[in-house]
């Protein structure tokens, strides 16, 4: 007999300590039920990052995206201000922009020509003449709420709860020291995983303990012994000094500094910083066993030709450690569809920031099944 989404939440145990703490049991990986719960919760009330600030640079810039199942735009206005919409006309419900970036002077739908302001206004309806009891200014674009942070836009499907700053707490003040106004976007890639979105977060989270075993050229310029996990409320900071002592000289070329510091925001966002050199992964689910990865890769020095080839350089290494990462998620999500396995133990030393994960997600999609 098929377990019902509460037997399968019910599983797992969030109040273990991680000395006992099993991980989060295999049917939350696999069970497309659970991943329309994690769309209606995890997705809909979390600030998800949706563009760059740097794609939002001018009156009329916007940028597309579909989050949770919902078409979404963000655009900057003639008032300088950004703002997020449903990319949804309120005519006859086709997305409004089609394309996933770019600048216009006006918001215009292609089924019906239906026309908007950058401000969410509606402004045109063509042929629309004699239809009683329509009134344009209550069928504008319906608002997303909407936040900047460093270099991030966010948006928030379902309004209310913490703002953006009060959600990162303790971490404005971390990046605010991290300067990264000095980065400038260079290259983004995308990859698709065949793989449940949770199990890229949990390789991320696994305090380094793949690092040594499945990224040997990553491990050559890390102090695998000082790799250190600190958790927050809803985010993870794992950190290592650097040794070039063993460095492989490609990677030692492009991973410099005294340390590297690999920052986790609940539920999907991580920031990569080494001295110079940062990117940025966002995992977005595409299915219960399928998921897509976004880089953006950032530098403070792309001002010659010698750094510019040296940041393609550091962007092929990532290439490698993240063709490494593809590899052993595929696997990793084979596994949790096998009989063989239900659930897993947790390092002490090394994976206190995935408990944490597992233990976020519990709490929202418990609160979201009772609420439904």
């Amino acid at each position: 007999m098929e377990a019902s989404v509460k037997q399968i939440l019910d599983s797992y145990d969030a109040r273990a300590p991680l000395s006992e703490a099993w991980t989060i049991p295999a049917p939350w990986y696999v069970d497309e039920r659970v991943t329309a719960l994690e769309r209606s919760t995890v997705f809909s009330k979390s600030w998800q990052m949706v563009a760059r600030l740097d794609q939002l640079s001018q009156p009329g810039s916007y940028v597309t995206a579909v989050l949770a199942g919902e078409p979404i735009v963000v655009v900057r206005g003639e008032d300088g201000v950004i703002r997020g919409f449903f990319n949804v006309c309120r005519h006859h419900a086709a997305s409004v922009m089609t394309e996933p970036e770019g600048k216009a002077p006006i918001l215009r739908c292609p089924y019906h020509g239906w026309t908007y302001a950058l401000s969410g206004e509606l402004k045109g309806t063509p042929d629309f003449a004699g239809v009683c009891g329509f009134d344009k200014g209550k069928n504008g674009l319906v608002p997303v709420e909407t936040a900047v942070w460093e270099k991030f836009v966010f948006v928030r499907l379902t309004p209310g709860g913490p703002s953006l700053e009060q959600s990162l707490g303790p971490l404005v003040g971390q990046f605010a020291k991290l300067g990264l106004d000095r980065f400038h976007f260079v290259e983004r890639r995308r990859w698709t995983f065949e793989c449940n979105w949770k199990v890229f977060v949990d390789n991320y989270l696994d305090g380094g303990y793949h690092v040594p075993h499945l990224h040997k050229s990553l491990s050559s310029v890390l102090d695998y012994s000082g790799y250190t996990i600190e958790t927050g409320d809803n985010w993870c900071l794992q950190w290592s000094p650097i040794d070039h002592s063993n460095a492989e000289g490609d990677v030692a070329a492009v991973r410099k500094g005294e340390k590297a510091l690999y920052y986790w925001l609940w539920p999907n966002f991580m920031v990569n910083w080494y001295e110079g050199v940062m990117d940025t992964n966002l995992v977005r689910p595409l299915g219960a066993g399928k998921s897509e990865v976004i880089f953006d890769f950032y530098f403070t020095d792309v001002s010659t030709p010698e750094a510019i080839a040296r940041n393609k350089a550091s962007i092929d290494v990532g290439n490698r450690v993240q063709d490494e990462d593809l590899a052993i998620c595929d696997s990793v999500q084979r596994g949790l569809g096998s009989r063989a396995y239900v659930a897993g133990r947790l390092s002490v030393r090394r994976e206190g920031g995935e408990q944490l994960f597992h233990r976020l997600l519990a709490s929202e999609l418990r609160a979201g099944l009772a609420a439904s």
